[in-house]
């Protein structure tokens, strides 16, 4: 897919790795899925990077923004309702690699 002439990495149903760094400074991506598995379940388009417009720039280069759903009891470890529940989060292209086939979640 692409919109405005940035190309989508990611697809429907594929599987992704949220990245697991902690940068200093103003970061838009939610502690808690960092260095989690999910799915994506959307492509919602480019965006400004607000990663970018928080310091007062342009926001370019734009950034392919998903929307990723999360098992609840992967998140939270004391999760005690519906296996079937999910946490959906909207995902910065950047914050994202591609889960490898053989690896588990």
């Amino acid at each position: 897919m692409t919109a405005a002439g940035v190309s989508a990495r990611f697809t429907e149903g594929d599987r992704v790795r949220v990245r697991a760094a902690y940068p200093p400074g103003h970061m838009r991506t939610p502690f808690f899925i960092r260095g989690h598995v999910g799915t994506v379940i959307r492509f919602v388009g480019t965006y400004a990077n607000p990663e970018e417009l928080a310091y007062g720039r342009d926001g370019k280069p734009k950034q392919p923004l998903y929307w990723v759903s999360f098992p609840q009891s992967d998140l939270w470890q004391d999760y005690s309702g519906s296996p079937k529940d999910t946490t959906i989060v909207d995902v910065f292209e950047s914050w994202l690699d591609p889960l490898d086939a053989g690896e588990a979640s």
